[in-house]
């Protein structure tokens, strides 16, 4: 007698299964010419959903993979991405995608998030397509310096803005942002700031200045810093900054949050010797492992050595496959003493990811093994950022 399938209550919709056997057959694939079948038919999926908006089923899927099969969480990811940064395939007669070059920068003061001139987005350009972009390649520049809380959020917005600006692409003109209703951003005192563009080029071909023969990723690296720094100066008044070299959408945000870690360490280093006009070597740093269900962070408390309490604090999230097993602490340790720190207490038991109930700040460890309110002296507390990253 044939049994009839009973619907299992709270498992994964038709969709979400589809995702799944997807993704496990490439992951599972022994060829290219087999990961080409799953790839066109995982692609053709996931462009549907993110045409009709269903972010659920993505992101269902996807929590799904990461505890039932990691390489298959791998697979679904990096072709997520991939779909959204290039306008899920919204495009027949070009290759076109979403691109971001990150700005790493600190101030006492706040870090800008603004409209750029059009003077400023036409100087933009030319860097852009001299330095970065392959010689065929059709650009759009967003005339706008995003913070974190105003970039595209999910897959299918990334994908929706990524069309927009794509089309502007093919047509070699650059989109204006509207910013009525952009969200505030926070003030800190390192943060990142982000020109998102796009590019559009023949079916098939570079992308980017590396990708020709005359070309180098370092190159271009020192080129932009160089020149596309200087243009983007005048926009982070008061601001110390570190252009990241502009890359497709997600690899961009990763390598910014990656460069962010150390950075802010350095940031909050040079900021403390200059608001408390002491030398970094009068400083003291205690890093801690801090741990929810797992690992989720270090958090670094910079004191006054031969002081009690804890004058500012950093976090060091961790990243991708990171875990306890990660030596972070070394990695910590090393920004630290480049930048001039040698009283360094690192403590090795578990502290709760806890934050203040009233300010929502985290809560940063101690040379006495505790953790505490980061609070500036008080002759300086005037001169600090209301939050500090």
């Amino acid at each position: 007698m044939k049994r009839t399938r009973l619907k299992r209550r709270g498992g994964l919709g038709r969709t979400a299964e589809q995702l799944v056997w997807l993704a496990s057959g490439l992951a599972e694939s022994g060829s290219r010419i087999e990961d080409r079948y799953w790839e066109a038919q995982l692609a053709h999926l996931i462009d549907e959903l993110l045409a009709s908006n269903d972010e659920d089923s993505l992101n269902t899927t996807l929590d799904h993979l990461y505890s039932a099969d990691s390489r298959a969480y791998d697979e679904l990811a990096d072709h997520l991405e991939s779909r959204a940064e290039c306008a899920g395939g919204a495009f027949d007669s070009h290759d076109v995608v979403l691109l971001a070059a990150p700005i790493l920068a600190w101030s006492r003061f706040r870090i800008p998030a603004t409209s750029l001139p059009a003077a400023m987005v036409a100087n933009l350009r030319v860097h852009l397509q001299a330095h970065v972009l392959s010689k065929d390649a059709r650009l759009s520049v967003a005339d706008f310096l995003f913070s974190p809380d105003q970039l595209p959020q999910g897959y299918c917005n990334t994908a929706e803005f990524a069309k927009v600006i794509g089309g502007a692409a093919i047509d070699n003109s650059d989109l204006h942002i509207d910013t009525e209703g952009m969200p505030e951003t926070a003030q800190f005192l390192s943060d990142t700031r982000y020109l998102l563009a796009a590019v559009a080029v023949p079916r098939g071909g570079p992308v980017f200045r590396w990708q020709e023969a005359d070309g180098s990723r370092d190159t271009a690296r020192d080129q932009w810093r160089t020149q596309g720094g200087a243009c983007l100066g005048p926009l982070l008044p008061g601001c110390a900054m570190d252009p990241v070299l502009p890359e497709t959408y997600f690899a961009a945000s990763r390598a910014a949050d990656k460069d962010s870690r150390p950075y802010s360490v350095r940031a909050s280093v040079a900021f403390l010797a200059t608001t408390l006009e002491i030398p970094a070597a009068n400083l003291r740093a205690v890093v801690a492992p801090f741990w929810e269900r797992n690992l989720e962070e270090y958090r670094i408390g910079f004191a006054l050595r031969e002081r009690e309490g804890v004058v500012h604090g950093v976090v060091w999230p961790l990243l991708g496959a990171e875990d306890e097993t990660t030596d972070c602490p070394a990695q910590i340790e090393a920004v630290l003493r480049e930048s001039g720190v040698s009283d360094i207490v690192l403590l090795d038991h578990q502290f709760p990811l806890e934050y203040c109930d009233d300010c929502g700040a985290p809560y940063y460890p101690s040379a006495d093994g505790e953790t505490v309110h980061a609070e500036m002296p008080e002759e300086q507390s005037g001169q600090a950022p209301r939050h500090l990253h």
